[in-house]
């Protein structure tokens, strides 16, 4: 007689929590004043590519506790705001990936523009795209003021973590000689963002749901 088992791990909103707080610690750590440089290069843009794969791993979990990426009613196929929201989101923890990972090999102006700021600007306009569609869900839904739910403060957090996000990636520009456009703007904005993304995934620890709820490095 021949017995098969199979584990099966389900995803679960504490683990899509931990995988964010986890990133975000992360990124913070890499940009936090001071710390970020006594790290030294090397060290900061390690914690940053750690980082990015923990975004990327609890974006992967949203995505899959978003539900059917379609509905079909009576004015037929559509594609649902939550799964899109999720997988725009999903795609710009990918880019970081890809940047975060450029960072510590690229030493060419060329690569750090095309491999490194590049992906790095996209991955913040995805943040900020899948922010504003989980914006657009709470206004919908006629939660414009909402301070005691988890999840508007997690919405908000989340478009303000993106925010500053995008004007990080502004300060990051790379110049003709290789130096960034504003080395400040671009760590300070990495570390607001990421204490933003941090405290809207930290709300939801110790919950043990299965359904999903609009969180994000950035959304």
């Amino acid at each position: 007689m021949i017995y098969t088992s199979a584990m099966v791990i389900r995803p679960t909103l504490l683990m899509q929590s931990w995988g964010f707080v986890l990133g975000s610690f992360l990124f913070a750590l890499g940009s936090a004043p001071v710390v970020a440089s006594m790290l030294g290069t090397t060290a900061a843009n390690t914690s940053f590519f750690v980082g990015s794969w923990f975004f990327t791993a609890a974006a992967f979990i949203q995505l899959m506790l978003s539900g059917a990426a379609t509905v079909d009613d009576k004015q037929g196929v559509g594609i649902r705001a939550e799964w899109l929201s999720a997988m725009i989101q999903f795609i710009g923890t990918l880019l970081f990936n890809v940047s975060t990972g450029a960072a510590l090999h690229a030493h060419t102006v060329k690569g750090e523009m095309h491999l490194v700021w590049n992906p790095n600007l996209e991955g913040s306009l995805c943040f900020l795209a899948s922010s504003a569609l989980a914006v657009l869900l709470l206004l919908r839904a006629k939660s414009y003021w909402q301070p005691r739910s988890k999840n508007w403060l997690s919405v908000w957090l989340n478009m303000l973590g993106s925010i500053a996000f995008g004007v990080s990636a502004v300060g990051s520009f790379v110049l003709t000689d290789g130096n960034t456009l504003d080395p400040s703007l671009a760590n300070y904005g990495t570390f607001v963002g990421a204490l933003c993304f941090l405290l809207a995934s930290a709300i939801f620890l110790g919950t043990g749901r299965t359904d999903s709820a609009t969180l994000s490095p950035a959304s």
